[in-house]
């Protein structure tokens, strides 16, 4: 179940859109080596909110002289009917987790048994929130509130409308006059809870353009801010103000009693290489995010001021940021590395090859950070010593298709297309589907009690024991 990583046999081979096979962006992207890339997670931050569980996840300050405790094999696994993009939230005695199949799950810790499913009428791509006795998550078919110990609906929310970011003739692939979902685009905003002047309030985006401010007794409306882009990024509190990131480019923030806007900042707006996916993070006045213009910002949290920026080698960044000890550490597509960037200047003193996509948080607990990628590997990296330390689990499926999907056990999307045409959309979603097949581990995983909690596109939520020392 445990494999030592060779190291020295990493190949730098990320995958990044060539001007060769989209010729309109010549113009916008440089001359690289391979091709196409990404899917999506939003993950979430617990940074001024007092909602029970959220993602990425760093044990408190007494754990942090814990020993690098790598995973040693599988406690239990659950079997769902779909793919999971959705992160577990842990609490109660309960791992809670959404699936592609319609449902919500509650399944028991200890024996990794059902307790209740919660049936929707579309996919559960959000991450769920818990507050109290209730949960709260996003499906394709609106906002709801759900009792924890029951499994039944509280108060459902119907938005204008859930879907993926797309267009006709997306970036340009043919046929052309037909219109194409964003292949990458998987995930929805998920919800925070936060209790303001005696109201229980619960904050999402949504596909309709909108930040939406709910009852969380009731499920009404408080208000609602429209951007000019689809939301799938997560909201953050910190200090009375929501922040969150649009499709149109932008960074906002926005009082969280009223609705109102305080500043917004513009990213870059290239072809396939805009929007914001990533959920931001918040740490003493300052707001952090990454973004598709494969570029991660340091913005003042007051003012929306630019502090510094990372240059992310044109890869996108829709992995949400962990702080730990001064370090931030968020993970990027195309380069499949875990990063760690200094929270004051931005320089990179952490680097850490992966095989695939990164685009789930790290959990963090002492000093091991725990992160999955899109070849359905599951790493224990030890973040003093990562080119020394750091193993990796893998799931079932991408041990059965690794040797024909994978090249040299790396994602490579030019391999995996096999000469096919990728100036079709149709092909460009073959090769998905192909990578898909590995079990990819795209969900943030969560660390409760030595035991690793993390999904995967298998359809499984797995619980890993670490070794203990």
């Amino acid at each position: 179940m445990e494999n030592k990583l060779p190291y020295q046999e990493y190949l730098r081979t990320a995958c990044y859109f060539p001007s060769t096979y989209f010729p309109q962006m010549k113009q916008t992207l440089s001359l690289l080596t391979c091709i196409f890339f990404t899917i999506t997670i939003n993950a979430q931050q617990n940074i001024g909110t007092s909602s029970a569980m959220f993602h990425g996840y760093v044990l408190p300050d007494k754990d942090n002289s814990k020993p690098y405790q790598p995973v040693e094999g599988i406690k239990w696994k659950f079997k769902t009917g779909g793919k999971i993009f959705s992160s577990p939230a842990i609490i109660n005695g309960l791992a809670l987790v959404g699936s592609e199949d319609k449902n919500l799950y509650a399944i028991d810790l200890q024996t990794g048994k059902q307790k209740w499913k919660f049936e929707t009428a579309g996919a559960v791509h959000s991450s769920p929130a818990v507050y109290g006795n209730n949960v709260y998550v996003g499906s394709f078919d609106g906002y709801y509130s759900i009792n924890i110990n029951t499994g039944k609906q509280n108060w459902k929310f119907k938005t204008g409308g859930e879907k993926h970011i797309g267009d006709t003739s997306y970036w340009g692939m043919k046929p052309s006059g037909i219109y194409m979902d964003d292949l990458w685009d998987c995930f929805l905003s998920s919800p925070i809870v936060y209790k303001i002047d005696d109201v229980l309030t619960v904050y999402f985006g949504s596909s309709d353009g909108n930040l939406y401010a709910v009852n969380a007794a009731d499920g009404s409306l408080l208000w609602a801010f429209k951007t000019n882009g689809i939301i799938h990024s997560s909201p953050t509190l910190y200090k009375g103000n929501i922040y969150i990131g649009s499709w149109d480019t932008y960074m906002y923030a926005i009082d969280a009693k009223t609705g109102k806007e305080k500043w917004k900042f513009k990213t870059g707006s290239q072809t396939a290489m805009t929007g914001i996916q990533a959920s931001a993070t918040v740490q003493n006045g300052v707001v952090y995010f990454g973004a598709r213009d494969a570029h991660f910002y340091a913005l003042d949290a007051d003012n929306g001021n630019i502090i510094w920026k990372y240059d992310a080698e044109n890869s996108w960044i829709i992995s949400s940021a962990i702080i730990k000890n001064e370090t931030i550490y968020v993970g990027t597509s195309d380069t499949y590395l875990l990063l760690g960037l200094e929270v004051k200047t931005g320089k990179e003193n952490f680097r850490f090859k992966t095989n695939g996509y990164v685009f789930g948080s790290p959990a963090i607990a002492g000093n091991t950070a725990y992160v999955g990628d899109f070849t359905g590997n599951i790493f224990s990296i030890d973040i003093n010593a990562p080119t020394k330390k750091a193993t990796f689990f893998s799931t079932e499926t991408r041990k059965e298709y690794a040797s024909t999907i994978l090249k040299n056990d790396t994602l490579n999307f030019m391999y995996t297309a096999k000469n096919t045409d990728l100036n079709l959309y149709a092909a460009n979603k073959e090769v998905m589907e192909d990578f898909y097949k590995l079990g990819p581990v795209v969900s943030s995983p969560v660390v409760k009690n030595n035991i690793l909690y993390v999904g995967s596109a298998d359809g499984y939520l797995y619980a890993l024991t670490l070794k203990v020392k």
